[in-house]
């Protein structure tokens, strides 16, 4: 390494690669600034770390200062800005839908059922961000209370609650759920940019502390209102892990077309 300008002066060297260990990358500075007097192109090898999951990409910050980035989920700005328009177009026409059916359904809960309109509760969103889910209410009033009571009777293994026959659900919501009427209200969230159209199921508080570190990366992207695991048999999973798997996999292979495949 020592010889290497003296190699460049005394042969012909279009360029040199060097393709070092990452502990050696701060001893070659005066040989980058040597080999710039000679006007030698020099690349360099950045493969230090063995990531096998991670996407690499190379760019610059400011048209200056190279960076190499390490990434799970797409960072494509044209595809995510196609998702963008497509969400703002889709929560238009859901929010359209759900004005025309909101005097029937408002009048069904409130005649069905005691309560608000209206359900509310904070989920965590894209990279841990909090925010507050809204739907059509499909449950008891106190429905929250009661679930601490339920707990031995989820049919899931893992961070995630769901039961067949679930008492708290009203006998209005269980038509509601059935259709899915009960998240029109989510179309909001979507366009204020909280949610997406197609993603991952916006979990709670409570259930992200159960989460294992492995189980962290399915928050890593805008929560949906639908995914590939409501399209691949939902009612047939009971292990968490399994859902998890499948958001993963969406969110290894996303493009644009598996959004609407899945709409």
């Amino acid at each position: 390494l020592d010889a290497i300008r003296e190699s460049c002066k005394n042969y012909p060297v279009d360029e040199v690669v060097f393709c070092l260990d990452k502990h050696q990358v701060v001893d070659i500075e005066e040989h980058l600034q040597g080999l710039e007097e000679l006007g030698i192109t020099v690349r360099m090898v950045l493969d230090f770390y063995n990531v096998d999951c991670y996407r690499r990409d190379l760019s610059f910050f400011n048209e200056n200062l190279p960076i190499l980035t390490f990434y799970t989920k797409s960072l494509d700005a044209q595809q995510l800005f196609l998702k963008r328009i497509m969400d703002i177009v889709g929560s238009l026409v859901g929010l359209c839908v759900m004005l025309v059916l909101f005097p029937f359904v408002a009048c069904a809960i409130k005649i069905l059922s005691h309560g608000p309109i209206f359900y509310s509760q904070e989920r965590i969103g894209e990279s841990g961000r909090p925010f507050r889910i809204w739907k059509f209410r499909s449950m008891t009033n106190d429905a929250e209370l009661e679930k601490s009571q339920l707990a031995e009777l989820n049919e899931m293994n893992g961070a995630i609650f769901k039961m067949k026959n679930d008492p708290r659900i009203t006998n209005i919501g269980k038509f509601l759920r059935m259709t899915s009427i009960d998240e029109l209200p989510q179309f909001w969230n979507v366009l204020k940019g909280e949610m997406s159209l197609v993603g991952t199921r916006p979990p709670t508080h409570d259930e992200v502390k159960q989460y294992e570190n492995w189980h962290h990366r399915r928050i890593s992207i805008k929560p949906g209102i639908t995914g590939l695991w409501q399209i691949s048999g939902r009612n047939r999973i009971d292990q968490f892990d399994e859902v998890v798997k499948l958001d993963l996999q969406y969110i290894d292979n996303w493009t644009i077309s598996l959004d609407i495949r899945i709409l």
